[in-house]
């Protein structure tokens, strides 16, 4: 919808640009703060008030108002942040022996929905009397329906008092920062490919529906991917083999792009495939390589507030380097040494350690 926003409220394209960065600028500043929110309120009670910042979010940036496009976006990316950093301290909490299931099932429903959102966002847009205000508008019904679902929970669970004591981000601790650049490079690299895919593939002189289509295989097979992993982890005694072997395929997906662009399907789904495998672990490994509920917290607040500042720079960065140099061998290139860091990366974070705060 972003071409058709910026044609009626006349953005330029930078202002266009921003409205995507903006929330991950919002993920990076509020995440290190929910933990303590968290130790004060209950995690229930906060994942309450996040879908309730969610509705928030979602009308004012539907109102026609000068200025609310901009106040929703925030209130989405803080409401959001909020539910990234407590579902894995809540997974954590809730199911401490099925941590791969459960984060698999979430990560592939908000997969599945982001990806049915899109592709109704236009149709939806053509019929609503609203049009794109509608289209973006109405999701918060199903916000509205979470809130529902959700409120009983805080009348069946009788959370802990909150402690007294300062949460600390686990700063200090290695494996914290090896988590959180596992997490900043995968963000980065999906969030990357996300945002240039489609011109990578229209470069080669397909149509832009192909390319379209390209974007689809690549974002629905990391739905597959968190949905088979789980099934994949049990059976190991950590998760270093998995995080290098996506890596490598993120990385042979770049360099198939960069040697024999025309089989773009192929690399669709190697890239995919090492996308989907790499994002699912950076969320898993928040429970995984916690000690606890309240650690779990303290390291996703951390290591989110790192990732998704990287996943703001790392579109840009890539783009920019496509201006300079002309083409997308060159960015190719980069995000193919990009990923054989994160494999040595995943052989630190993957390994069966955990962080206690």
């Amino acid at each position: 919808m972003l071409e058709t926003i910026r044609q009626d409220i006349g953005l330029t394209a930078g202002e266009a640009g921003f409205i995507g960065t903006l929330p991950l600028l919002t993920f990076a500043a509020v995440s290190p703060q929910v933990p303590r929110l968290a130790r004060r309120f209950g995690v229930d009670r906060m994942l309450l008030v996040a879908m309730v910042g969610l509705v928030a979010g979602i009308v004012l940036r539907s109102l026609p108002v000068p200025g609310l496009l901009w106040t929703g976006t925030v209130f989405l990316g803080a409401a959001i942040a909020v539910g990234n950093v407590l579902m894995p301290s809540m997974t954590k909490r809730d199911f401490p022996d099925h941590v791969g299931a459960v984060t698999g099932v979430y990560t592939a429903v908000m997969g599945i929905v982001a990806a049915a959102a899109a592709g109704v966002a236009v149709p939806l847009a053509g019929v609503l009397p609203g049009g794109w205000r509608a289209s973006l508008g109405c999701w918060a019904g199903l916000a509205l329906v979470a809130i529902a679902l959700w409120s009983p929970q805080l009348r069946r669970r009788t959370e802990p008092e909150p402690v007294t004591d300062r949460p600390r981000a686990p700063w200090r601790v290695p494996l914290a920062w090896e988590v959180s650049a596992f997490m900043a490079l995968s963000a980065c690299g999906f969030y990357t490919m996300v945002a240039w895919f489609p011109s990578i593939v229209q470069d080669t002189g397909r149509s832009e529906e192909y390319a379209g289509w390209m974007l689809f295989v690549y974002q629905m097979i990391g739905v597959v991917m968190s949905l088979v992993l789980p099934l994949v982890l049990r059976r190991l005694p950590d998760q270093r083999m998995i995080a290098a072997g996506g890596s490598v395929l993120a990385m042979a997906g770049y360099l198939g792009l960069l040697f024999a662009p025309e089989l773009a399907p192929v690399w669709a789904l190697v890239t995919g495939t090492g996308a989907g495998t790499l994002f699912f672990l950076a969320l898993a490994f928040f429970s995984l390589r916690a000690a606890d509920p309240r650690s779990s917290a303290s390291l996703a607040g951390m290591g989110q507030a790192i990732g998704y500042l990287f996943a703001a720079v790392g579109p840009v960065a890539i783009g920019a380097l496509h201006d300079a140099t002309g083409g997308w061998r060159v960015p190719l290139a980069v995000l193919a040494g990009v990923a054989a860091v994160h494999t040595v990366v995943g052989l630190r974070a993957g390994r069966d350690a955990h962080v206690r705060v």
